[in-house]
C-alpha cells in the first residue's frame, strides 16, 4: 500500500516542496529487490546501515531532490515500513479533521523553519513532540 503523508497531504496546510510517501511492505518482502527499485542516484537509502542485520528493521527511508549544492525544486521522501508500523496517516487523518491543531502545527513549523532552515534531521526533531501529543490524541479518539 501506498499513501501520501506530511503536511502536503494535508489541504491548506503550509509545506515545504518535499512530497512525503509511505511505503508499507509485507515482512517477506526481499530487501535488495526493493532497493535496486530505488536506484543510487537519484535516490538516497537512509538507514542503509539497518541492512547489515540479519532480520532487517523496515524503517528505511529513499530521498530525491537532495543535489550537491542544495534541493532540487521538487524532493521526495519514501518511508518503507511494515503494515500497521507507522503514526504518519493517523497523524495526518488528525490534522485533516481538527483544523484548528494543523493551524498550530502550521505555526510550530514556520518557527521552525526560521532556526533549523538547513538543518532537517534537527528540523525534524523539534516536530516530533507534537507530533506524538497530537497522534496520542488521535489514538485515544480510536478507541
Amino acid at each position: 500500500r501506498i499513501s501520501h503523508i506530511g503536511s502536503t497531504a494535508v489541504p491548506g496546510l503550509s509545506a515545504k516542496p518535499t512530497i512525503d510517501m509511505l511505503l508499507e511492505i509485507n515482512p517477506g518482502t526481499d530487501i535488495g529487490t526493493l532497493m535496486a527499485r530505488f536506484p543510487v542516484p537519484p535516490y538516497i537509502c537512509l538507514d542503509e546501515a539497518a541492512l547489515t542485520l540479519p532480520t532487517p528493521a523496515p524503517h528505511l527511508m529513499f530521498l530525491k531532490g537532495y543535489l550537491p549544492d542544495g534541493f532540487a525544486e521538487q524532493v521526495y521522501h519514501i518511508h518503507v515500513r511494515y503494515p500497521g508500523d507507522w503514526d504518519e496517516p493517523v497523524f495526518r487523518d488528525y490534522l485533516i479533521a481538527h483544523p484548528e491543531t494543523a493551524a498550530e502545527y502550521a505555526t510550530l513549523k514556520a518557527s521552525l523553519l526560521q532556526r533549523f532552515e538547513h538543518d532537517r534531521d534537527g528540523y525534524t526533531q523539534a516536530k516530533t513532540a507534537f507530533i506524538r501529543e497530537a497522534t496520542a490524541r488521535a489514538r485515544q479518539q480510536m478507541l
